[in-house]
This record gives structure tokens, C-alpha cells and sequence, in this order.
């Protein structure tokens, strides 16, 4: 039998068996491994956050400020995305405390931001802010009985859901003017802001009755 000469590079472009992984046919060893490799992950969202914040610190300039808010105030309202603070109220960085919450509710725990807020960082005033639209409006306190069918756990919390914005507003002005743990609660007012004008409206903290 005629002796057969073999191509260079043969035995490493044919597949191989043994303990490591095969080599691709055509492949050279280098290549086969780069074309197992695993794809680049596609960043998350927390990951794009964090990059957006490189790009910020790069600009950043200490403002020089302390924790105090510059106009004394702190805003309670719900964590809903279309809500800019800010902009809604003509703000800058410094001006105020915000606390946010499903709904904008006045909670135990809001209680516990406003007190250290006015006992611990001088404010004074507190703006409470409902939106039209909002999520609470649409579910009930079955929402707790259903975490519990779904958990094994009833949670401890109140979800705190209503039916009438501004009947709500009122029930968090009175919450905050009523708390013992509070300095300031003389000037405590309440409104809805309208998610599709970006109006705010003045909630009387006194219900108006028919005939009034």
C-alpha cells in the first residue's frame, strides 16, 4: 500500500476525543476554545445605573451644603415614576427632605422620618401629595390575604389602600397634625397632583359638606 502523506496541521483540524473538551473540526486548537467561550452578558439595569454614575461622580463638585434642607420643608408623596419632585415644585438639590411611599400615605414609619426630619435637621413645614391614577386606589386590603394564601405569612404592614383621594389627603394632614413626636405641624398642607396636567390641587383639610 502506497504511503499516504497527511496535510500539516491535520491532527489538530480533525475532531479529537479524549479527556478535554473536542476540537472543532476545521478549528485550530486556539480557535475552538475562543468559539466555546460564553457570550457577554447583557448588562442589567442596576449595572446601566451604576455606569450612569460613573459619568455623574466624573462631573460632580461637592455643593458644600450640610444636611439641613435650605427651605425647611419636607415633602411626603408616593413612589410612583411619574412623579418628578423636583421639577413639580421648582426644586433644587438642598431644598427639602422627600419622603416617598406607596401612595404617599402617613405611616408609622413616615411619622418616624418626619420627626427626625424636624428634630434632628430643622424642618418646619410638611407638603403631603396624592396623585390621580394611583395604584392604590385599585386595590384593597385583600391584597394582605392574598400574600398570605400565597406565602404562608400575613404581613404585619397595612396596605393602606383608599377610595377617595382627597379624603385620604385629609386623613394624612390629621395624622401628622395629631402626632405627640412632631414639633411643627402648624403649617401642614395637603394636595393631589394631576398626573396628566402636572397640576397640584389644594385638598381643604377640612371636609366640606353639602350645603356649605
Amino acid at each position: 500500500m502506497p504511503r499516504v502523506l497527511l496535510p500539516v496541521g491535520y491532527l489538530t483540524r480533525t475532531r479529537q476525543r479524549g479527556p478535554g473538551p473536542d476540537t472543532v473540526v476545521g478549528m485550530t486548537p486556539a480557535e475552538s476554545s475562543t468559539s466555546r467561550k460564553s457570550p457577554v452578558a447583557t448588562p442589567s439595569v442596576t449595572d446601566k445605573l451604576v455606569s450612569a454614575n460613573r459619568g455623574y461622580a466624573g462631573g460632580f463638585a461637592d455643593p458644600g451644603m450640610d444636611a439641613k434642607p435650605v427651605l425647611r420643608v419636607a415633602v411626603v408623596a408616593c413612589m410612583d415614576a411619574r412623579l418628578d419632585l423636583h421639577a413639580a415644585l421648582g426644586l433644587e438639590l438642598g431644598d427639602c427632605h422627600t419622603i416617598r411611599n406607596a401612595g404617599g400615605v402617613v405611616t408609622d414609619d413616615t411619622i418616624r422620618s418626619l420627626t427626625i426630619s424636624q428634630r434632628a435637621l430643622g424642618t418646619r413645614s410638611v407638603v403631603l401629595i396624592h396623585h390621580t391614577d394611583c395604584g392604590l386606589l385599585r386595590i384593597t386590603e385583600e391584597f394582605r390575604f392574598e400574600l398570605e394564601a400565597e406565602v404562608g405569612q400575613r404581613p404585619a404592614w397595612s396596605v393602606e389602600s383608599f377610595r377617595d383621594l382627597d379624603q385620604d389627603v385629609r386623613q394624612s394632614i390629621r395624622r401628622v397634625e395629631t402626632s405627640p413626636f412632631l414639633l411643627h405641624t402648624d403649617d401642614v398642607r395637603g394636595f393631589v397632583f394631576d398626573v396628566r396636567t402636572g397640576l397640584l390641587r389644594e385638598v381643604s383639610a377640612e371636609q366640606i359638606t353639602a350645603g356649605d
